[in-house]
């Protein structure tokens, strides 16, 4: 791990190595792992580091809070930090990750962090990182390599309340059971009468009734209610990214270019600003304790991008709009993670990390000297 100590603070195309067998009774694909122990220093860093030259279109694009408190943020370049409230620490291929490139963070259960890239997964148990390599029998299999047409991208990763580890990709949707992944919809208990893929899933939660819903790029918005699989297209439309359940149980779903809408158990409704809000893609969609929805956002005109979108909150009536005059890092977010202070984190292009208190932003990145 790197880490440094500096006197001043401060999407995505990640793909990942995949594979697919059938759940429950078919051909299934053995995990095999190589450990990398990562070093420790006593050093640590204030800021995010991007590295000079750093592609302005590489973003913080995940995070999380785990167990311990520690803040963890998967960048697209830079590897993971991880931030344990004083200093941040870097994590990178050196250590022990797949790849630099990270899009997917989860805290599973037992307390060890995941990480989807674009060459594969790993897996942090606090002590060591380990690569999770998957050996090939006769059951489909993605080749790892340059051609993007067969990359597979791990856009999100989700632990449901029985364990079971699933993972959201450009093909398809994955189940992890502790030994070994299968291809979900390649069990033959699934319920799939509209012939649904699952592909090009953005996001993924499971809801206080225990469906799992998914955001995609082509079959709407998607739910899996322990038997059948079924999808909505809302205004029919089928491009979805952001995805929250909030505290009375409503579903809001990130819209590309048309802000959001909300399912409240029945039917969809779109909610409405009534300006730019509505032309932008929602791409990460939170909740403060005090109930206001929050909107991370991009302006779908890349001619826009450095003028419009940024964050917005919503208190139920109003839409609020915060930007790079307000301190907020780049007009383009990725990522919003609420810490235990009821701080939020919001992650954007040019590696751009930033906190909101309540009253202001605080900046957390800074580039290299050299």
């Amino acid at each position: 791990m790197r880490k440094y100590l500096l006197k001043y603070p401060s999407y995505v195309t990640s793909l990942l190595l995949f594979f697919a067998a059938s759940c429950n009774g078919q051909n299934k694909i053995q995990l095999k792992e190589v450990v990398n122990t990562s070093k420790t220093t006593t050093a640590g860093t204030l800021s995010i580091i991007k590295t000079q030259g750093t592609n302005q279109y590489a973003a913080v694009s995940c995070g999380l809070q785990d167990k311990s408190g520690n803040l963890w943020f998967g960048t697209g370049g830079e590897g993971v930090y991880r931030y344990d409230g004083k200093f941040f620490t870097n994590y990178t291929t050196k250590d022990g990750l797949s790849s630099n490139t990270i899009c997917s963070i989860l805290e599973d259960k037992t307390g060890n962090i995941w990480f989807g890239s674009d060459a594969g997964i790993s897996r942090y148990d606090g002590k060591t990182i380990t690569i999770i390599p998957i050996s090939m029998n006769n059951a489909s299999y993605f080749q790892l390599n340059n051609n993007q047409n067969t990359r597979n991208t791990p856009s999100s990763m989700l632990q449901d309340k029985n364990g079971k580890i699933w993972v959201g990709t450009s093909k398809g949707v994955y189940c992890y059971n502790g030994s070994y992944f299968t291809h979900f919809l390649d069990n033959d208990n699934v319920v799939n009468t509209n012939g649904l893929h699952l592909n090009m899933v953005q996001s993924m939660l499971e809801d206080k009734n225990g469906n799992i819903w998914f955001t995609t790029w082509f079959e709407g918005v998607c739910r899996y209610d322990g038997k059948s699989v079924t999808n909505f297209k809302p205004n029919g439309e089928v491009w979805f990214a952001g995805l929250l359940e909030d505290k009375n149980g409503n579903i809001w779903v990130g819209r590309r270019s048309k802000g959001t809408c909300l399912y409240n158990g029945k039917t969809f409704t779109n909610v409405l600003q009534n300006g730019i809000f509505d032309s932008c893609c929602v791409t990460s969609i939170a909740e403060d304790k005090m109930g206001n929805i929050w909107f991370g956002t991009e302006a779908e005109d890349m001619t826009r991008r450095e003028t419009m979108g940024g964050v917005w909150r919503y208190d139920g009536k109003t839409f609020t709009n915060f930007t790079t005059k307000d301190g907020l890092s780049n007009y383009s977010v990725f990522s919003i993670v609420k810490d235990r202070s009821g701080n939020i984190w919001f992650g954007t292009r040019n590696t751009g990390l930033c906190r909101y208190d309540g009253k202001s932003f605080t900046n957390f990145s800074a580039k290299t000297s050299k």
